[in-house]
């Protein structure tokens, strides 16, 4: 099916003002072919053009298999997926560079958002979907548009489940358990898919019933087993570049709203201080998780972000070692397992902190019942 054969499809389906659904696709296919194709090859057609047309076209597939987490498209014979075996070449293939960026111009416009040459990259979320879309143009993309979409399964495996499927081994159980029971504030670090919200997850699942947990976030992706779950999503300005609500808003609305535990799905930015600040006026127990390669790194990754929202070095610190007594780190292995790998406690040195490793892959660096004790030896 030409380029050519696709606009005129596209023109039609404009001028008659109807919804690219299945049947206006299939009647305007078959009168612009005008009887030259057989009854198979009006259906082929009609599907190649609806694909053009509606949701992620061509990609659907692939966002419909439960396993990926990511699609990326770096040219038109160049898709790619990532899932539990890592990054794997799909045979899906687009005509030209130009129906590349017709697809990511389109999932821009549907997230709401604006992608031409004046402004030649977007990110923001599909209505309806747990999908973000990520697009850049060339010239800033210098092979051809790139596009990346990104599906946020929901986090719903409780510790027994990663336990059997080996993200910890019993010492490790017996450690998050501990986190747990004794309300202690925690971070999960870990790079991107490594199981961060997966293990944050099953930590608000094992949290007491009776206990009320309010969580922000940016996407609905926690869904944690537990009945006292409450959830705050924030919201991406408009086309007009209007109406957003960020996640510091929603923090500072979270403590009105009576937890027993706060959590911030991801801090990356100025919210990181609302948290540190309401972790530090009787909240305990709070969680949320972070980009950071290890948690030796933590403190100043943290007081990176706290910068964007004003705060300084010695507050950072200071609010740091008392807001957070552990810190839990995930990897993901080459074999695309993701497990627990570290854990640590956060300790004020000289007026910064540092974080000490309590336990690793599987032993502990501590006397455990020192751990279990003594408030996670937090100073």
């Amino acid at each position: 099916m030409t380029t050519d054969f696709v606009d005129r499809v596209r023109n039609r389906l404009a001028g008659d003002r109807r919804q690219a659904d299945p049947v206006a696709v299939a009647t305007a296919v078959r009168a612009e072919a005008g009887g030259a194709l057989s009854h198979e090859a009006v259906l082929v057609a009609a599907r190649q053009a609806r694909d053009e047309f509606v949701g992620a076209g061509p990609l659907a597939p692939l966002l419909d298999d439960p396993t990926t987490t990511d699609v990326l498209v770096t040219g038109p014979d160049e898709v790619w997926t990532d899932g539990p075996e890592g990054l794997t070449r799909t045979e899906v293939r687009f005509p030209d560079e130009e129906a590349v960026r017709r697809l990511a111009q389109r999932l821009a416009l549907a997230a709401g958002r604006r992608l031409d040459d004046a402004q030649p990259y977007v990110d923001g979320w599909l209505p309806g979907s747990r999908v973000r879309v990520h697009a850049v143009l060339p010239p800033v993309a210098a092979n051809g548009t790139c596009l990346s979409l990104r599906v946020l399964r929901p986090a719903t495996h409780d510790l027994a489940t990663l336990h059997e499927l080996g993200a910890f081994d019993a010492s490790g159980a017996k450690l998050l358990q501990s986190v747990v029971a004794r309300r202690l504030a925690f971070l999960v670090t870990g790079g991107t898919g490594a199981g961060k919200t997966t293990l944050l997850a099953a930590l608000l699942g094992a949290v007491d019933p009776a206990e009320r947990i309010v969580c922000v976030e940016d996407a609905g992706e926690l869904r944690p087993r537990h009945p006292q779950f409450v959830s705050l999503v924030a919201r991406p300005p408009n086309v007009e570049g209007a109406g957003a609500v960020g996640l510091p808003e929603l923090v500072r609305q979270a403590l009105r709203m009576r937890p027993d535990r706060l959590v911030v799905g991801e801090v990356r930015g100025a919210e990181v201080g609302a948290l540190l600040s309401a972790l530090n006026t009787g909240h305990e127990g709070g969680a949320c998780t972070v980009h950071a390669n290890s948690p030796a790194e933590v403190p100043a990754r943290i007081e990176a972000l706290a910068a964007l929202g004003g705060l300084g070095r010695e507050a950072v610190h200071s609010q740091l070692v008392a807001a957070i007594r552990v810190v839990l780190h995930m990897r993901r292995e080459p074999g695309g397992r993701r497990r627990l790998a570290e854990a640590g406690v956060l300790r004020a040195e000289h007026g910064r902190v540092r974080v000490v490793p309590v336990w690793r892959a599987g032993r502990w660096t501590i006397d455990r019942h020192l751990f279990t004790t003594s408030g996670a030896i937090a100073c």
